[in-house]
């Protein structure tokens, strides 16, 4: 099953940045809708598509939903417009999987649903310029590829149960052939259970690794396959939705799952002499436990449930059983989150005292105007 494809390319091609600025889609940008949408049908909650997928592109500015009738694409970097459609594209069936490379109108589509747009085992890069399909791509595993500057990453399923196949590649240009011998490739053995979730950050450097059991989430280096952190989610089992890095430097690690609870974990190093945070990731260390009344603890072997790492902030306002995509927001210290149900929510996380996060935004991004969730 495919579930992540990010177009290896070190550089973004940004064809419509000029229509995006600090505070939202200025007005050149709207004329641009006006001028492509004008014959499309205006979406409401009683006419809205059936959702087969949500993604975030590479920088967590926009996002696309598949449907059972075709894809969107929304802008989310605005404070004054939470969300707004930059380009919809209507078929008769349906897109599980909409994949972009940052701005460009360049998409790569993946056919699903009942009654699929395209085969399922190919994805089909679709160039709006053209508005047709320009190369058809067959595919037998999934796999997640993510770019740096002059390297990327390659990750996907090992051989064995919960392992990590990881493949890093060296780039002297923005074009990239695939079959290119990687420089290093080894294998993680990230859980006993198998992989169900994973991330890479957006420098490719970081690689986060969740369960089918989802209790705990693993960091490690690309590098070399070093665990670096281990955080617990909870005690009992959940379905783990989405994992997402903050923006380079990775600071926070955000995750949703079937419980209808967003978590964000920090990355950071709190020096405990100081309120300051180091920006850096050490090694694995486990956490210290400093109470005297609980010294005679050390040496002693215990579950990892009283060493582990926890959240640092969480949003419980959620529906359970409804699937749920995040990503770090434009605004420091937010997180954008994405139902299945049509919902958008924005909230705000306190990057030194933690706990429940503040409501910012809440709507339905098929219909922002009409109703609110």
């Amino acid at each position: 099953m495919v579930e992540v494809l990010l177009f290896p390319l070190p550089n973004p091609s940004m064809d419509d940045a000029e229509f995006v600025s600090s505070d939202g889609p200025s007005s050149s940008y709207f004329s641009y809708l006006l001028h492509h949408e004008q014959d499309e049908k205006e979406v409401t909650s009683t006419n809205a598509p059936s959702i087969l997928s949500l993604n975030f592109n590479q920088n967590f500015q926009r996002f696309s939903v598949g449907t059972d009738k075709g894809f969107f694409i929304y802008d989310c970097s605005g404070d004054k417009h939470p969300v707004v459609e930059v380009y919809r594209r209507a078929f008769d069936k349906g897109i599980s999987a909409v994949e972009m490379l940052f701005g460009c109108r360049c998409y790569a589509l993946l056919g699903g649903g009942s009654h699929p747009n395209y085969p399922p085992n190919k994805v089909m890069v679709w160039d709006d310029k053209v508005e047709r399909c320009i190369r058809e791509l067959g595919f037998k595993s999934f796999e997640v590829v993510i770019s740096g500057s002059n390297s990327f990453v390659l990750v996907c399923p090992g051989l064995t149960k919960g392992q990590a196949r990881v493949e890093n590649y060296d780039v002297s240009s923005s074009s990239l052939n695939i079959t290119n011998t990687p420089t290093k490739l080894f294998f993680i053995s990230a859980h006993n259970s198998a992989i169900a979730c994973c991330t890479l950050s957006m420098d490719g450097k970081l690689l986060a690794t969740a369960s089918t059991k989802g209790t705990l989430v693993r960091v490690f280096n690309t590098m070399d396959g070093t665990l670096l952190r281990e955080f617990r989610r909870g005690a009992d089992r959940a379905e783990i939705y989405s994992l997402a890095f903050s923006p380079s430097p990775a600071q926070w690690l955000g995750l949703s799952s079937d419980k209808g609870t967003v978590h964000v974990f920090s990355l950071k190093v709190i020096e405990s002499s100081s309120s300051q945070c180091r920006a850096e990731l050490p090694d694995i260390h486990l956490p210290v436990l400093s109470s005297p009344s609980l010294s005679f603890i050390k040496g002693m072997l215990l579950p990892k449930y009283f060493s582990s790492e926890w959240s640092i902030s969480q949003f419980r306002n959620l529906i359970e059983g409804v699937q749920y995509i995040i990503a770090f927001g434009v605004k420091e210290n937010t997180i954008v989150i994405l139902g299945k149900d049509g919902s958008f929510y924005r909230c705000q996380f306190d990057p030194v005292d933690g706990g429940e996060m503040t409501l910012l935004d809440c709507l339905n991004f098929f219909c922002p105007k009409e109703e609110t969730f």
